[in-house]
Order: structure tokens, then sequence, then C-alpha cells
């Protein structure tokens, strides 16, 4: 009787892959607590305690690129210039001076190579980007990664950053984001390294900075849409803008960018941990990190 043994060839190509999704708030004053030593705080701390277990998971998953998914704050764009969808392709994108000067955190070191793979393969998809050689990133981009991993001397991974307009109408639609998410998963499984991806939903949660519902927080509706965005992501895309800015508030609308990432997932997904925090700043936090059930 003949044993076949069937053995993986030493030339067989590794391809990158998504391993896990990470959608996170990227409030400002959490970026300010951290660079000035405050999550000891009373008022901080219950924060600090929440992230702690998702910096343990991170440190643990070790990604090689976070595609980080995130709205720009007129730092690098303003009302002049409004992209729907950018992605940077620079090897670096320094912190921008959001008015009281840049962060003291490292430079984000770019993934070049990936960065322009997948902005061939989505313009290809039919998704106009626009391709920023030169981008600065503000807390949209930084405050999540100071959240996942602390205050290193350097970035222990590359950044291939998108930036998606929620600033000023028209932004696009949920279901829009979700199929960029799943673009985007087609083109990293297109690219011929093997890297481990961690993508990145950033923004939200409910909240309002302006107007006469600023402040406003909706605990029961993001409790409801991270439920949705783990069990049923198609029904979450569906909502037109006006729902989150009557449940969400106006800056509400920034979750369409966890659609994003969600959809780079596959449709039945493992919520590996979830922590929601209110306040944080005059804002409603929330976190959560999902990965393929197979």
């Amino acid at each position: 009787m003949a044993i076949v043994l069937r053995v993986r060839a030493s030339w067989e190509i590794r391809m990158a892959k998504i391993t896990a999704g990470i959608g996170t708030s990227h409030v400002p004053a959490i970026g300010a607590a951290i660079d000035h030593k405050k999550l000891e705080q009373p008022y901080w701390q219950p924060f600090a305690d929440g992230i702690a277990p998702a910096r343990e998971w991170m440190a643990q998953h070790q990604p090689d690129v976070c595609i980080v998914i995130f709205n720009d704050h007129a730092s690098s764009f303003s009302l002049e210039l409004i992209p729907t969808f950018a992605i940077g392709v620079a090897d670096q994108f320094a912190p921008a001076d959001e008015g009281y000067g840049p962060r003291e955190v490292p430079v984000v070191n770019g993934h070049p190579e990936l960065a322009w793979h997948v902005a061939e393969s989505l313009i290809q998809d039919d998704f106009d980007m626009t391709i920023a050689n030169r981008l600065e990133v503000d807390h949209g981009c930084t405050v999540p990664l100071s959240i996942l991993f602390g205050e290193p001397e350097n970035w222990p991974c590359k950044v291939v950053p998108i930036c998606v307009n929620v600033i000023q109408y028209p932004p696009p639609s949920g279901s829009r984001c979700y199929a960029l998410g799943q673009a985007i998963r087609r083109a990293v499984e297109s690219f011929e390294q093997d890297l481990n991806v961690v993508i990145f939903g950033t923004g939200g949660m409910s909240h309002q900075l302006q107007g006469e519902r600023a402040g406003v927080i909706n605990q029961p509706f993001d409790r409801a849409f991270l439920d949705a965005l783990v069990d049923d992501p198609e029904s979450v895309a569906a909502r037109p803008h006006t729902e989150y800015l009557r449940e969400a508030g106006s800056e509400g609308i920034e979750l369409v960018m966890w659609l994003a990432m969600r959809g780079a997932m596959d449709k039945q997904v493992d919520e590996e941990y979830r922590f929601m925090h209110v306040p944080v700043s005059n804002t409603s936090y929330g976190l959560t990190i999902i990965k393929n059930k197979l």
C-alpha cells in the first residue's frame, strides 16, 4: 500500500493575511492623558484598567502591519480638499500639530509596498482612492496606536493609514464602508509577502461636540451597535446616516469606519474582548477585538 506524503514546498508563496480586527474610539483626550502620565489618576484609572487586556492581547499577537482606518480632523486635509477615501503610501507619517504641538509619540512608519498594492487593488476594484504621498497623522491614528501599544520608543509595527471623510457632508454610507473593508481584504490577501495584518476601525462611539445636543451619550445604542457588528454586520451596514445622527449624535457617524474594519473579516467572527466606559472626556468609549471563527 503506497503512502503519499504531502509536504509544503519550500518555494510556496506565503500571502499576507488579516488576522484580527479592532474597533476603538480615538478620543483626543486619551492621547493627552497618556502623554501627561494621567492614567493612574482616579478619573482615568477605570479606562486604564479596561484597555490593559487589549494591550496584553496585542503584545501576544505581534502584527507586522496595522491598517488604521480613521478620519483626518483638518490636519492634512481641509474644507478646501476633502477626499472620501485616501490612503497613505509614504515611508513615514509624522504626528500632526493639532493646535497645541504634535504629540510626542514615535513617527509612524509606513509599509509603502503593501500600501501601493492596496491602493492599486482598490482602484481596480472600483474604489476611487486619493493617494497621499505625504500625510501627517493626527489623533485619529496615533491615539488608537497608543491605546493598543502603550508608550514604546518606536511603534512595533508598520502602518498603512486610510482616511475616510466623516467631517463634511456627504460622508460615505455604512454599506460603502463595509464594501471597502471587503475590498481591502481582497487586496491584502493578494499581496505576496507573509505578513500578519491587523485592521483598525476607529472613531465613535456616541458623542456630539457642538449644538444643543452637545455631550449626548447613548449607551444602549452603543451596546446594540457592538452586538450587531459582531453577529449581523450587514444589518448595521444598511443603517442610514440619519440613524447615527439621531441615536449617536453628530460625531457618532464615525462608527461607519468600524464597518470598514468589519468588512475585512469573515461574516462569522468571535469577539475576543470588549470594553466600554463612560465618560471619556465628553464621549462614550468603546473597544472590541474580533477574530474569524475558522
